[in-house]
C-alpha cells in the first residue's frame, strides 16, 4: 500500500475510533474497542492489543485480538519492554534480530509497539501489533498508530 493510501486509512481509523469512543470514560472499553478497530484496519496484523503498566517496570496483557499473548513482560525484555522503557515507538522489521525478543507467537516475524499515555501524561500501556510477514510495519504505521494511541489516551 502506498504511503498516501496508508495515511488515508489511518485518517479513517482515527475518525472511526474517535466517533465510537465519544463519551467513553472506561479504559477497558476504550482499549478493547481500540484493539478491535486497529486489528481490523491492519491487514497484516496477526496480534493487536495492549500491555498495561501494572507496576513500575512491568507490563501485563490487556484487551487484544489474535492468538494467546504473553501474560507479563518486564520493561527490560523485548520490543514491548523497550517501548515502555524508552517511551518511544519501536518498529521491528525482523523480530529474530531484536535483542531479548519474546516469542509469544512463534510465527511472528515483525512488530510495532507504541507507548500510550493517559490524560495526566503517565505511561499507562503500550499498543502492540505483530505480523507473520517480515517488515510489515513502517514509518507510516508508526505515525498512524501514534495518532491512535494519542486518541486512546484521552479515554484512559
Amino acid at each position: 500500500m502506498s504511503a498516501s493510501r496508508k495515511r488515508q486509512a489511518y485518517d479513517r481509523l482515527v475518525e472511526e475510533l474517535g466517533a465510537v469512543l465519544a463519551g467513553v470514560e472506561d479504559p477497558v472499553a476504550a482499549m478493547a474497542t481500540g484493539a478491535c478497530l486497529v486489528h481490523r484496519a491492519l491487514p497484516d496484523a496477526t496480534w493487536t492489543g495492549f500491555y498495561r503498566v501494572v507496576e513500575p517496570g512491568l507490563l501485563r496483557v490487556g484487551p487484544y485480538q489474535g492468538p494467546l499473548g504473553c501474560l507479563e513482560i518486564p520493561f527490560d525484555r523485548g520490543a514491548c519492554g523497550a517501548a515502555a522503557r524508552t517511551q518511544a515507538t519501536v518498529v521491528v522489521p525482523n523480530v529474530h534480530a531484536f535483542p531479548d525478543h519474546i516469542a509469544c507467537d512463534p510465527a511472528a516475524r515483525s512488530e510495532i509497539v507504541v507507548p500510550v499515555w493517559d490524560r495526566q501524561g503517565r505511561l499507562t500501556a503500550v499498543l502492540d501489533c505483530d505480523s507473520h510477514r517480515p517488515a510489515a510495519f513502517d514509518a507510516e504505521d508508526a505515525e498512524g498508530l501514534e495518532r491512535v494511541a494519542a486518541l486512546l489516551g484521552n479515554h484512559l
